[in-house]
């Protein structure tokens, strides 16, 4: 089993900046995907960005190409989303997820963006 723990929601102007963290613990494997999705309101939940443990290789989704980054600590077993020029539209809650599968989730962090 795998606990996931979000962090660092909150609230931002439009143009700023947020970092949010994944702390993750239990029985994790380095071959399990690590990602982040949202969900706004009135939205399904989609998928925002992963990373491959092992190999780092990540996906970033379109919206938010070019503003996010996904990144991983081994040594904190740590996952990062670096939000930069965030806009309105990216309020939702973001969720933390990994497994081979994404079969493991956090509980969710909101993130709201002010106009």
């Amino acid at each position: 089993q795998v606990q996931l723990v979000e962090s660092g929601g909150g609230l931002v102007q439009a143009g700023g900046s947020l970092r949010l963290s994944c702390a993750a613990s239990g029985r994790t494997r380095s071959s399990y995907l690590m990602g982040w999705f949202r969900q706004a309101p009135g939205k399904e939940r989609e998928f925002v960005a992963g990373i491959r443990w092992s190999s780092g290789v990540t996906s970033i989704a379109n919206s938010v190409k070019g503003r996010f980054t996904i990144s991983r600590d081994n040594a904190k077993n740590t996952v990062y989303l670096q939000m930069n020029s965030l806009k309105p539209e990216d309020t939702a809650v973001y969720y933390c997820a990994t497994g081979d599968g994404y079969n493991y989730w956090g509980q969710g962090t909101q993130v709201t963006v002010s106009s």
